[in-house]
């Protein structure tokens, strides 16, 4: 049951007060009490909003593009969610958040909400904390979340299981013919964005990835042949036909009844998330505990005892 403070602030956050949706989201991504409570409070009106993932190699102008995507969806009515990951300090596990830089400007828009998250060392892309906070934003009513990876190239896969459309960012130049046909970040796109189409070999980036689409070299997600857009992000070039392609796929995921099941993938993959950590959690402190066994035995006799004290704790 949720105490008086906490109901006052979901229904601040619920009216569209941001400092109440900051405070809100800070204690859900700490998954304190309250938070998880909160949690719980906004799921059950949640499960409306499209969720767009965006990975891609650093450099290649994800930012950039989100702050394109904020303003058109913006001028179309759309309440705009954005989750930034960025990667963390190896020290204190914060975030540098040098991405919400380049969309400063976008955060002062009507409708809009941003919030930087660490990736927490994690490497699949995208953790448990930003997946609470999506299901948080489609309870709190923004339609369209715009999740943004860290970019760590062919780790950023995960994003697959936990958001309805997926966005490649490429550019020209990145890298030959086979590194672009290289598995892992390249087959499981939705939509493949050529960004920076305006440099001189922007047609050979073009081909190589239309013949990877056509030869089937990537994989079609759910049957779906992805589909390759141009732009220009820094002079807002293709963002107009980017957010319609995108609305073409969200027609499809509705049309064969997918829109809903991404949505229980994503809760899911919230719980698998948070027992993942818990049980390393839990595996390291009967390393800690067993310290003394591995440093004066023979690290062999010492493996199968924690081993052993793992199987027995998880019992």
């Amino acid at each position: 049951m949720l105490n008086n403070n906490l109901s006052k602030l979901i229904e601040e956050a619920l009216n569209g007060n941001e400092l109440a949706i900051a405070r809100l989201l800070t204690k859900i991504e700490y998954m304190t009490d309250e938070g998880i409570s909160a949690l719980g409070t906004l799921s059950k009106r949640s499960g409306n909003a499209h969720v767009i993932g965006i990975t891609g190699i650093p450099g290649s102008g994800k930012s950039t593009i989100i702050g394109g995507l904020i303003q058109e969806y913006v001028s179309r009515g759309h309440r705009v969610g954005v989750i930034v990951i960025d990667p963390s300090s190896p020290y204190t596990m914060g975030s540098f958040m040098g991405n919400r830089l380049r969309f400063q400007d976008k955060t002062m828009l009507k409708n809009v909400f941003v919030r930087s998250i660490g990736s927490r060392g994690y490497l699949g892309g995208i953790s448990a904390e930003a997946l609470m906070l999506t299901e948080a934003l489609d309870g709190l009513g923004y339609d369209k979340i715009i999740i943004e990876t860290v970019g760590a190239g062919q780790t950023d896969t995960e994003v697959e299981q936990s958001v309805h459309t997926i966005l490649v960012v490429s550019i020209p130049g990145a890298g030959d013919d086979i590194q672009a046909l290289k598995a892992g970040i390249m087959e499981i796109g939705d939509i493949y964005v050529l960004n920076k189409a305006d440099r001189q070999d922007a047609e050979l980036a073009f081909n190589t990835l239309k013949f990877a689409i056509d030869s089937a070299e990537i994989s079609y997600r759910n049957g779906w042949k992805p589909l390759i857009v141009k732009t220009v992000a820094i002079k807002n070039e293709g963002i107009i036909e980017l957010v319609n392609k995108i609305e073409d796929h969200l027609n499809y995921l509705k049309q064969k009844e997918l829109f809903k099941k991404r949505i229980i993938d994503r809760r899911a993959k919230i719980v698998e998330l948070i027992a993942r950590r818990k049980i390393d959690e839990i595996i390291s402190e009967i390393v800690k505990k067993n310290y003394n066994t591995i440093i004066n035995e023979d690290i062999t006799e010492a493996i199968p005892k924690v081993i052993h004290n793992v199987k027995e704790l998880l019992r």
